[in-house]
Protein backbone atom coordinates (compact mmCIF):
# COMPACT_ATOMS: atom_id res chain seq x y z
CA UNK A 1 0.00 0.00 0.00
CA UNK A 2 2.41 2.49 0.71
CA UNK A 3 4.00 1.39 -2.52
CA UNK A 4 0.98 2.81 -4.59
CA UNK A 5 0.54 5.73 -2.24
CA UNK A 6 4.24 7.21 -3.25
CA UNK A 7 3.46 6.17 -7.35
CA UNK A 8 0.44 8.31 -6.57
CA UNK A 9 2.55 11.43 -5.09
CA UNK A 10 5.11 10.96 -8.05
CA UNK A 11 2.12 11.30 -10.66
CA UNK A 12 0.60 14.30 -9.01
CA UNK A 13 4.34 15.88 -8.59
CA UNK A 14 4.30 15.55 -12.51
CA UNK A 15 7.48 13.08 -12.26
CA UNK A 16 7.86 10.57 -15.05
CA UNK A 17 7.01 7.16 -14.76
CA UNK A 18 8.97 4.58 -16.93
CA UNK A 19 7.47 0.82 -17.04
CA UNK A 20 8.88 -1.83 -18.97
CA UNK A 21 8.23 -5.77 -18.37
CA UNK A 22 10.13 -9.40 -18.44
CA UNK A 23 10.41 -12.87 -17.11
CA UNK A 24 14.20 -11.73 -15.95
CA UNK A 25 14.60 -15.34 -15.97
CA UNK A 26 18.39 -15.99 -15.21
CA UNK A 27 18.86 -12.37 -14.74
CA UNK A 28 22.12 -10.94 -16.53
CA UNK A 29 24.22 -7.98 -17.89
CA UNK A 30 21.83 -7.10 -20.55
CA UNK A 31 18.90 -6.83 -18.34
CA UNK A 32 20.79 -4.20 -16.27
CA UNK A 33 21.94 -2.53 -19.32
CA UNK A 34 18.39 -2.15 -20.32
CA UNK A 35 16.83 -1.62 -17.15
CA UNK A 36 19.42 1.11 -16.16
CA UNK A 37 18.71 2.39 -19.97
CA UNK A 38 14.76 2.32 -18.88
CA UNK A 39 15.64 4.43 -15.62
CA UNK A 40 16.83 7.58 -17.89
CA UNK A 41 13.73 7.64 -19.51
CA UNK A 42 12.42 9.06 -16.41
CA UNK A 43 12.04 9.74 -12.74
CA UNK A 44 10.83 6.27 -11.41
CA UNK A 45 11.25 2.97 -13.35
CA UNK A 46 8.53 0.03 -12.11
CA UNK A 47 9.03 -3.42 -13.97
CA UNK A 48 6.29 -5.78 -14.54
CA UNK A 49 7.57 -9.44 -14.37
CA UNK A 50 6.32 -12.09 -15.30
CA UNK A 51 5.06 -14.89 -12.82
CA UNK A 52 6.16 -18.86 -12.88
CA UNK A 53 2.63 -19.82 -14.41
CA UNK A 54 2.86 -17.04 -16.70
CA UNK A 55 6.70 -18.13 -17.67
CA UNK A 56 5.83 -21.69 -18.03
CA UNK A 57 3.08 -20.66 -20.35
CA UNK A 58 5.52 -18.61 -22.86
CA UNK A 59 8.80 -20.46 -22.09
CA UNK A 60 7.57 -24.17 -21.43
CA UNK A 61 7.28 -26.44 -18.66
CA UNK A 62 10.90 -26.63 -17.53
CA UNK A 63 10.87 -22.84 -16.82
CA UNK A 64 11.54 -20.50 -14.99
CA UNK A 65 15.06 -21.70 -13.76
CA UNK A 66 14.48 -19.36 -10.58
CA UNK A 67 10.44 -18.84 -8.59
CA UNK A 68 8.96 -15.47 -8.98
CA UNK A 69 9.91 -14.60 -5.48
CA UNK A 70 13.92 -15.20 -6.09
CA UNK A 71 13.35 -13.13 -9.75
CA UNK A 72 11.48 -10.30 -7.77
CA UNK A 73 14.20 -9.70 -5.18
CA UNK A 74 17.14 -9.84 -7.30
CA UNK A 75 15.44 -6.89 -9.63
CA UNK A 76 14.19 -5.35 -6.84
CA UNK A 77 18.08 -5.15 -5.65
CA UNK A 78 19.24 -3.58 -8.98
CA UNK A 79 19.87 0.56 -8.70
CA UNK A 80 17.81 1.43 -11.60
CA UNK A 81 14.68 0.06 -10.40
CA UNK A 82 12.00 1.36 -8.02
CA UNK A 83 8.95 -0.77 -8.40
CA UNK A 84 8.82 -4.80 -9.33
CA UNK A 85 5.35 -6.05 -9.97
CA UNK A 86 4.43 -9.33 -10.61
CA UNK A 87 1.76 -10.28 -13.38
CA UNK A 88 -0.41 -13.44 -14.21
CA UNK A 89 -0.77 -12.44 -18.04
CA UNK A 90 1.68 -13.77 -21.05
CA UNK A 91 1.55 -9.62 -21.52
CA UNK A 92 0.60 -7.06 -18.92
CA UNK A 93 -0.32 -4.82 -22.10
Amino acid sequence: MNELLELLRVRRERERIVFTNGCFDLLHAGHVDYLEKAKRLGDVLVVGMNSDSSVRRIKGRERPILPQELRAKLLSALRPVDYVVIFDEDTPL
